[in-house]
């Protein structure tokens, strides 16, 4: 069966920097546009940023400026079947529970919904 599990994520200070890893399992991982979700305590699901499969494209929340777009950066490993999120500059705001998502896209786009998901890494920023 797909499988998605995240890791990466812990309890840091304000300011450092974290790298989220997504092990896919059970699919064409090269087939599948990849994406990267949060959810902080009482509120909805929020996208942050997806990236085609081949990792030529990469689309952010629309609502995130130049300066946030900047401390998220997605990458992939297609011969790993791995997807990772870098954080830099963390924020005591990022703390979340970050979800990865798979979606069939071999022809390249970024996808508005994701039918495969991981079940969550925690990230907790301190100030």
């Amino acid at each position: 069966q797909v499988q998605l599990v995240e890791s990466g994520g812990g309890s840091v200070q304000a300011g450092n920097s974290l790298k989220l890893s997504c092990k896919v399992s059970g699919l064409t991982f090269k087939s599948y546009a990849m994406a990267w979700f949060r959810q902080a305590p009482g509120k909805d699901r929020e996208f942050v940023v997806a990236v085609t499969w081949n990792g030529e494209e990469a689309k952010y929340n629309e609502k995130y400026g130049e300066s946030e777009r900047s401390r998220f950066t997605i990458s992939r490993d297609n011969p790993t079947n791995t997807a990772s999120l870098q954080i830099d500059g963390l924020k005591p705001e990022d703390t979340a529970v970050y979800y990865c998502a798979a979606h069939w896209a071999p022809r390249g786009g970024i996808p508005i919904d994701y039918n495969y998901w991981g079940q969550g890494t925690q990230v907790t920023v301190s100030s």
